[in-house]
């Protein structure tokens, strides 16, 4: 089983924003799925073949605690004695986990496989939780001309996508196939 994580924050408040790209991903790869409520991992789950799409539902900042419950109830973690987990397990065939980055131009993307988070406080989450930077990551680029102009990265992120934004995004996601990333 593969585990696709889109990373973004519960609410409508946050529905349309740049920092909600990999819930906005999942939405335009599964289309009008069912997802369901898992208050055990605090997380939406949608299971479709030999993957398991999940949109965290701890907000951004807290996402490894929902990932890190997941990988463990499916035994994917490995561990070394009993229950201490294993550092630096390689999880990038395990896992895939799908967010918004301002390094890059929106339209643009960069598959990632063990690397840093690069100040992305939902990845480093998730890598502080796994005890891990061995996870493949799509990262969803949304950079534009405002961060430019002295946007804070913060505000610029939890700002919504105008409508040419999200269709650019559309566009780029419709060209991408979750099951050959690598």
């Amino acid at each position: 089983m593969q585990i696709v994580v889109g990373l973004g924050n519960p609410g409508e408040r946050y529905k349309n924003t740049r920092h909600n790209a990999g819930w906005l991903a999942l939405d335009n790869w599964l289309g009008d799925v069912n997802w369901s409520e898992n208050k055990k991992f605090n997380a939406l789950l949608h299971e479709s073949g030999e993957f398991l799409f999940v949109k965290p539902l701890t907000f951004m900042n807290n996402s490894g605690m929902a990932v890190q419950k997941i990988l463990n109830y499916y035994k994917l973690l490995p561990k070394n004695f009993g229950l201490i987990k294993k550092k630096n397990a390689d999880l990038s065939e395990t896992l895939i986990v799908v967010h918004d980055d301002l390094d890059l131009n929106l339209g643009d993307y960069k598959v990632a496989v063990d690397s840093a988070s690069a100040g992305h406080r939902g990845v480093q989450s998730i890598i502080d939780y796994l005890k891990t930077k061995k996870i493949t990551r799509l990262r969803l680029g949304v950079k534009n001309e405002l961060l430019r102009t002295h946007i804070p990265p913060d505000k610029f992120v939890l700002g919504a996508f105008s409508p040419e934004e999200k269709e650019r995004l559309q566009k780029l996601l419709a060209g991408l196939n979750i099951k050959n990333l690598k």
